[in-house]
């Protein structure tokens, strides 16, 4: 590494450690509210990303929104970004007393029926509203929850991350940690979240219509669960009303195996992006539009 990108990165961890301290001295509304204000900035700044936006925005829904439209969605997206990165800032010290009280909870019971199977779960879930606060939430509503996280480019701001997820009781599994680990895990009987919504060349994936679209999907888990039993739940936690929240949780999703297993791990990737597809379509304005879903394309 170089010496211009070794000072960048500990200024960025230095920035973020002061972040943290900041946030979590101010009352909320004032972090919130620096937050959306951080997050609006950004949308006016970065060009590129609004591009993207727009452009995905348009790959999902063709003509049927219009530009206005596009550019309204865009913006909330960033601003309620800003407003989600405050709340994980401020975990460890005000989860329980301010955060908690203002999740309400949806479908909680299909959870709970998946999770008394006792072969494991898999939350699927995808870069939509505050997914970091859907994993804490189910944590401490009294199940075992592992996430599975890709490892970041500084090794202290991924301890950062790491230490932020396990002090509210989340294990943290790394994706270069071995299969054996996901598989014990749900044999005990416990959860496990996985985002299913990007287009990634570092795990196994295959082309499953998204938005009508062949979107290079993540299958990991699905491989993993039709071969464990572990039960599929989708499910999201959501911007709702006055800086609250609302986690959604859906009916587990099933298929019928067959003789064929790469089909029966399409089908059953397939349903689960469906499920996740409706909560974004309920949600556009918290779906993250600025990544390139469908920069990978199929072989022709």
């Amino acid at each position: 590494m170089n010496l211009k990108k070794k000072i960048k990165r500990t200024l960025t961890v230095s920035l973020t450690k002061t972040a943290i301290l900041c946030f979590n001295i101010i009352p909320r509304q004032f972090a919130i509210l620096i937050g959306a204000s951080i997050g609006l900035l950004a949308w006016k700044l970065l060009k590129k990303e609004q591009k993207n936006v727009f452009e995905n925005l348009t790959t999902a829904y063709g003509t049927s929104l219009t530009d206005s439209q596009k550019y309204k969605i865009g913006k909330s997206f960033f601003i309620n970004s800003g407003k989600n990165l405050i709340d994980v800032l401020r975990f460890k010290k005000y989860y329980h007393k301010q955060i908690k009280p203002l999740i309400t909870i949806e479908g909680l019971e299909h959870f709970d029926k998946a999770y008394n199977k006792g072969k494991g779960v898999f939350g699927v879930t995808g870069h939509i509203g505050n997914f970091e606060l859907l994993a804490v939430w189910i944590q401490n509503a009294g199940y075992d929850v592992a996430v599975i996280g890709r490892e970041m480019y500084d090794k202290r701001m991924d301890k950062l991350l790491i230490d932020n997820r396990t002090s509210m009781g989340l294990t943290n599994i790394a994706t270069t940690d071995s299969p054996k680990k996901i598989i014990k895990w749900l044999k005990d009987g416990k959860a496990i979240g996985v985002l299913i919504d990007n287009d990634s060349f570092r795990v196994r994936s295959m082309f499953i219509p998204a938005f009508g679209k062949p979107s290079n999907t993540p299958i990991g888990q699905s491989i993993i669960g039709l071969k464990t039993g572990a039960a599929f739940v989708p499910m999201a936690c959501v911007r709702s009303g006055d800086n609250c929240y609302k986690i959604i949780i859906k009916p587990e999703v099933t298929i019928e195996q067959t003789d064929n297993f790469d089909d029966d791990v399409y089908n059953i990737t397939l349903k689960c992006t469906q499920a996740l597809e409706e909560i974004i379509n309920d949600h556009k304005d918290q779906w993250i539009w600025i990544h390139n879903r469908w920069h990978t394309r199929p072989n022709v």
